[in-house]
């Protein structure tokens, strides 16, 4: 074999072990972006969900005010069927498991779940807020966004400083 193309077969190799790596990394970053894409969770009001904005089967978060005498316990004892609005529109979710002790009739929550293909939310977490000058602020965006944000409603998104 002579000189130059032993030279030329070493080139090749190097290329090949190139185009290998740089091949193992585009499906690395493509795998990590799909997981971290898979992970993200949305937050959505009862209005964008009327909207047509979510998909069915997505997971997200839906936030707003429980609607006032929508909250029904079911007969197995542990099934909860309540109302989220952000006084423009309403979604009704169903959650299985114990809800949070601040959890009531009027006050913020963002609940996480999945819209099915019949318009139930099916939340897997609810979250209530944790005194009355908290609102988380998504909730509080989106009651500002239908008009209905009092200004003695906190700061949103934060908690009050301690007296």
């Amino acid at each position: 074999m002579s000189l130059t193309s032993r030279a030329k077969t070493a080139k090749r190799r190097r290329l090949w072990a190139v185009f290998a790596g740089l091949s193992g990394l585009g499906v690395a970053a493509a795998l990590i972006l799909t997981a971290f894409s898979d992970n993200l969770v949305f937050f959505h009001s009862p209005s964008d969900i009327i909207a047509g904005k979510v998909a069915p089967e997505r997971r997200f978060r839906l936030g707003g005010l429980v609607e006032a005498g929508s909250v029904q316990r079911q007969s197995d004892g542990t099934t909860m069927l309540f109302r989220i609005t952000d006084t423009a529109h309403s979604v009704t979710v169903t959650f299985k498991g114990v809800l949070p002790d601040l959890f009531r009739e009027g006050q913020g929550v963002v609940t996480e779940g999945m819209l099915n293909r019949q318009g139930l939310f099916i939340a897997r977490e609810v979250l209530a807020k944790h005194d009355e000058n908290y609102m988380p602020k998504e909730v509080a965006e989106a009651l500002k966004a239908s008009g209905q944000w009092k200004s003695g409603q906190g700061n949103p998104g934060t908690s009050p400083a301690p007296k």
